[in-house]
């Protein structure tokens, strides 16, 4: 079946970002695996290249166009060559809708310019210990000062994609109590400076895979906040984070199905090079049956978050409908990305194929943006069960 999902202008962006990754990614990408990180000049790279612009509108530097599809052929070039952007995706996708959706001009006009150029890299931070999924149950606070000039956070932040190389840092915390009768209450959004004093990084986490992402603890302890950075209102940032959840699902279940495309491509040339018993291992009935069933999985999941990106360019994606396409492809790269590793045979266990980097990879993707049991939830509550 044609796709209809990309004109010719995502396909002209197709061949520049391909080309960029083979000159500017894959010679040094073995260095940035064994760093745990990519580099932070880098990030000017993407800038250049207009990475950072796409949906920002014309007058604070960006192209202006309202769409995530470029976004989308993103994650399916990066996903074709192996290979991922480091913690650049937080920056676009989970900082941008913050600010678009929630900052006045005056602070369109501080923060965007430089959001564009990558001199600013943006990044999140939800997750606290002890606290995972539940938001509702997050510790850190932030006072406002008697003079009321700026806001006192405390507390700490884990998981935080992104978390070394920002610059400035969304962070949720306390600003009230929650009341009795909602524990979401009293939750605000703050665009902190990750240079001032007392905000600090802890560890860089190691973790079991996307291991060119910088992901760390955060500390704070007595940063002050001027007031001109609180995003949004006071005691609604439960809200804020609900409302764009469904883009950060889309991006984690397109980058899921473009895991598991990947997958396939990458066992299909193997599995046609490699000789056993003196015939290609593509030549077993076995395989056949193998990457067909895949085939068929990845053929499902694309009509899904084909669906899925129109729904969101239009603003009429729903909580439900991002969990379920989350849900759905990302279970089927779970299993794609698997029976394609097998194929490999003991060299889909070798770091060197990336096959066994994307396994690696895609596991956290029933994890993070709401783990798939979180999914389900959302979806029975639709249900109305």
């Amino acid at each position: 079946m044609r796709r209809t999902v990309f004109n010719e202008d995502h396909e002209a962006f197709r061949e520049t970002l391909r080309a960029f990754i083979e000159a500017e990614v894959v010679p040094v990408y073995d260095e940035w695996l064994a760093a745990g990180q990519a580099p932070r000049d880098f990030y000017y790279k993407l800038a250049e290249l207009g990475v950072f612009g796409i949906r920002v509108d014309e007058e604070y530097g960006g192209a202006g166009i309202d769409s995530y599809k470029f976004e989308a052929v993103l994650y399916e070039e990066t996903a074709r060559a192996g290979i991922t952007f480091g913690g650049s995706g937080v920056h676009v996708l989970l900082g941008l809708p913050y600010i678009k959706l929630l900052a006045t001009d005056e602070q369109k006009k501080r923060y965007l310019p430089k959001f564009v150029s990558g001199e600013e890299m943006w990044a999140i931070a939800m997750t606290e210990p002890g606290t995972g999924s539940d938001l509702a149950g997050m510790r850190t606070t932030a006072k406002l000062s008697e003079d009321g000039t700026h806001y006192v956070l405390n507390g700490a932040k884990t998981f935080i994609t992104g978390g070394v190389h920002a610059d400035r840092m969304i962070v949720c915390a306390r600003t009230s109590a929650p009341t009795a009768e909602d524990r979401r209450h009293g939750i605000s959004l703050f665009v902190v400076d990750t240079k001032a004093e007392g905000y600090s990084v802890g560890r860089k986490l190691d973790k079991l895979g996307l291991k060119t992402s910088d992901t760390a603890e955060l500390a704070f302890v007595d940063v002050k906040i001027p007031v001109e950075d609180l995003l949004g209102e006071e005691n609604k940032g439960f809200y804020y984070l609900g409302h764009n959840l469904a883009s950060e699902r889309w991006g984690i279940a397109y980058g899921a199905y473009a895991q598991a495309k990947a997958a396939i491509r990458f066992a299909k040339d193997y599995v046609q090079q490699r000789t056993v018993f003196g015939q290609t291992v593509a030549s077993f009935q076995n395989t056949k049956f193998e990457l067909a069933a895949c085939q068929a999985e990845v053929d499902a999941a694309e009509a899904v978050v084909d669906r899925a990106t129109e729904a969101l360019d239009a603003g009429e994606l729903t909580a439900a409908e991002a969990a379920s396409a989350k849900l759905f492809t990302t279970e089927v790269a779970h299993r794609v990305i698997d029976r394609c590793l097998q194929l490999h045979g003991g060299y889909g266990f070798m770091n060197e194929y990336p096959i066994a980097r994307l396994y690696a990879d895609n596991r956290v993707n029933r994890i993070y943006g709401g783990t798939s049991e979180i999914m389900k939830s959302i979806i029975a509550k639709d249900m109305g069960l």
